[in-house]
């Protein structure tokens, strides 16, 4: 069985280290980090969630996030492109994901350019619902991409 190309956005990386969300949610990021590093799954970050981190306004907290992404032994960071950012922007103008929240669009064109199975988020704003999945579908057909799923990690995991 092949295995799982999945994009993690910033949150999950919050997520596993958080302190101010349940238990569960924890766990469960933790244990899709794990199937990563495992080699279970192919994780995958880009320079996107990078940034996100240096800008986190704490500098212990940066330096938390960095350490636990650089124990993943994540390949390079995926880079934006300007396919990347013209499918961005495709997102946004379609009213997928709000102009304000580029980065969200900017992860999710990236995990689709890059053919990625799943994007996995604790994003319910802009990422992980429906209108997100039928839009992201929709303009992913349109123009010849491959279908992704946006996803928490608890529904990656659960499928095991």
């Amino acid at each position: 069985m092949k295995k799982l190309k999945i994009y993690l956005d910033t949150s999950i990386i919050n997520f596993a280290l958080a302190d101010d969300v349940s238990r569960e949610a924890v766990d469960v990021t933790r244990k899709l980090c794990e199937g990563i590093k495992q080699g279970k799954y192919d994780g995958f970050i880009s320079e996107v969630v990078i940034r996100e981190i240096m800008n986190t306004s704490s500098a212990t907290r940066r330096k938390q996030l960095l350490e636990y992404v650089n124990q993943l032994e994540f390949e390079e960071p995926l880079e934006v492109t300007d396919e990347i950012t013209s499918l961005a922007d495709k997102y946004i103008s379609e009213k997928i994901i709000p102009e304000a929240h580029k980065d969200d669009a900017l992860h999710v064109a990236i995990a689709t350019v890059n053919s990625m199975d799943i994007l996995a988020s604790w994003n319910f704003e802009h990422l992980v619902k429906h209108k997100t999945r039928t839009g992201v579908f929709g303009i992913n057909a349109l123009l010849g991409y491959k279908n992704i799923d946006l996803c928490t990690p608890k529904e990656v995991v659960e499928d095991e």
